[in-house]
């Protein structure tokens, strides 16, 4: 049987060739340079190589000379040539072994600008001229095709130079043998048109690895480049400020919830947006209403009302004929003043909607002019001079005078007390206080610049805004009843600015008589 001179000669020079590629690749890598991407490849390495034992060859050495292609989705192409010379193992006759190859790579980054690659093509390799008689112990001769399979590694020692080592196995299959032969290489690459891959977000992920090229600037990100999100508000990690919101709600541009009602429940989770300013809401974000009157909980100032009970803006019933019996639940609510009445408002025999036949004068109509006015026991430093038949005289401890009150005004326009009529209005509300039994009715006129039907709207608001804030005092609210009569009662005709300021009063009658 045929053997080597030295049957351990090959193996060691390759173990060793391939031990010497491991120590370069550890050493080189903490200096790799910046990563890049690569276009064309040009190298060359020297090579060891052993040949199968049919082919009557020891191991031999050379060199070789490369060109690759580098392609999309860490793919290359190249092409090699090789050239070295052996020995026979009998004859000892050096046999010239050149071979060409074309293989494709499959390259697998590690570091920044190193990687790891596995080769696979075909190619072939001439052996030399056959001699005129060959026995069984001539070496190997003539050309074979090959198949290519092996494995490498670059690593990168400045932008465009790599160290580049491989390992090679050929298979050789002919008529009547198949040969297996093993190779190292070791050498330099060249890296021609190669330039520096971007970060076109700048959120650290190079383009050629980042799936999600537009990150907005500060957002965090995975391994792929695309943005992190806790709480999916599609706002990203990092420049989210509200990184735990609740599902479903609306945020806005920092990830933070939105409240248009400003009612403490977010946007996106509100049933009920437009929510007024002040309502109390149940968790859907829509108002409450316990006593069920039309007006929400938080701006409904008589938060018990009974059911049925007729309410004004506020939430509070009314009482227009003073018995006792609300507005809504009083089903005869004209009774005449002073009379006894049923738990439904009804005076003996007096059929429900109608007065009671008391012979007792209805309360006066708006036409009727007062003859006495009250004025506050603390009038406000300054008030607008009023016409000559405004002048009331002073009221009597702790009764209430028909006529206009003095100092109570609105802003232009509006029901809005100006803060100059708190002092009237609450020298009438010691008197109600103090005389549960009084009940009055508070009264709003206006000048005649606008139409009938606006005016008597504007007033009934004023007489109403008096009540509420006699009522806020603690005042019981059937004591008060507003009416606005418009411009259809004015105190006098005079048209100039002055006459149309005496019209606009707000006047207190009371309903029944005091002690």
């Amino acid at each position: 049987m045929r053997t080597y001179h030295d049957p351990s000669r090959g193996r060691a020079r390759g173990l060793s060739l391939l031990g010497s590629l491991v120590l370069l690749v550890a050493c080189a890598l903490p200096a790799a340079a910046q990563q890049r991407k690569y276009l064309v490849e040009l190298g060359a390495a020297g090579v060891y190589q052993s040949f199968d034992d049919l082919t009557n060859l020891g191991g031999g050495t050379g060199g070789l000379a490369r060109i690759g292609l580098w392609l999309p989705a860490n793919f290359s192409v190249e092409a090699e040539g090789a050239f070295l010379s052996s020995s026979a193992d009998v004859t000892e006759v050096d046999v010239n072994v050149n071979s060409f190859s074309l293989a494709a790579l499959y390259n697998i980054q590690i570091g920044t600008s190193s990687f790891l690659y596995f080769k696979a093509g075909g190619g072939s390799t001439s052996y030399g001229d056959c001699p005129a008689i060959s026995t069984a112990l001539s070496p190997i001769c003539g050309s074979a095709g090959a198949f290519i399979g092996g494995a490498g590694v670059r690593v990168g020692v400045s932008p465009t130079l790599m160290v580049r080592g491989e390992g090679l196995l050929q298979r050789y299959s002919t008529d009547s043998r198949s040969l297996s032969n093993f190779g190292l290489n070791l050498g330099m690459s060249l890296m021609l048109g190669s330039r520096p891959i971007q970060d076109a977000d700048g959120d650290g992920i190079l383009d050629n690895r980042d799936r999600c090229a537009n990150t907005p600037a500060g957002a965090q990100v995975d391994g792929s480049g695309c943005p992190s999100d806790s709480d999916n508000d599609g706002v990203p990690n990092g420049i989210d400020r509200c990184p735990t919101t609740v599902a479903g709600a609306t945020v806005d541009s920092t990830g933070c919830t939105r409240d248009s009602d400003g009612d403490n429940i977010a946007d996106g989770l509100d049933k009920c947006p437009d929510t007024q300013a002040g309502v109390l809401v149940d968790p859907t974000g829509c108002p409450r209403d316990s006593d069920g009157d039309s007006i929400p909980d938080g701006i409904d100032r008589c938060s018990e009302t009974p059911r049925g009970a007729t309410v004004d803006a506020l939430g509070c019933p009314g009482d227009e004929d003073g018995d006792g019996v609300l507005d809504g639940l009083d089903r005869c609510p004209r009774t005449a003043v002073g009379a006894r009445v049923a738990p439904t408002g009804c005076a003996a025999g007096q059929e429900p909607g109608r007065a009671a036949p008391t012979g007792q004068p209805p309360t006066p109509a708006p036409a009727q002019r007062p003859t006495q006015r009250a004025a506050p026991a603390q009038p406000p430093a300054a008030q607008p001079e009023p016409a000559a038949a405004d002048t009331a005289p002073p009221p009597v401890p702790g009764t209430i005078s028909p006529g206009v009150i003095s100092g109570v005004s609105f802003a232009a326009g509006t029901a809005r007390l100006s803060p100059g009529s708190y002092v009237a209005l609450d020298s009438i509300v010691r008197v109600l206080l103090a005389n549960p039994s009084l009940r009055v009715e508070v009264s709003a006129h206006t000048d005649n610049t606008g139409t009938a039907a606006e005016n008597l709207h504007l007033t009934n608001l004023q007489a109403e805004a008096v009540r509420n804030y006699l009522v806020t005092k603690g005042v019981p609210f059937q004591q008060v009843v507003p009416r606005g009569y418009g411009a259809t009662v004015p105190l006098t005709m005079d048209t100039t600015p002055r006459g149309r300021a005496a019209n606009r009063r707000v006047e207190i009658r009371p309903m029944q008589a005091g002690p």
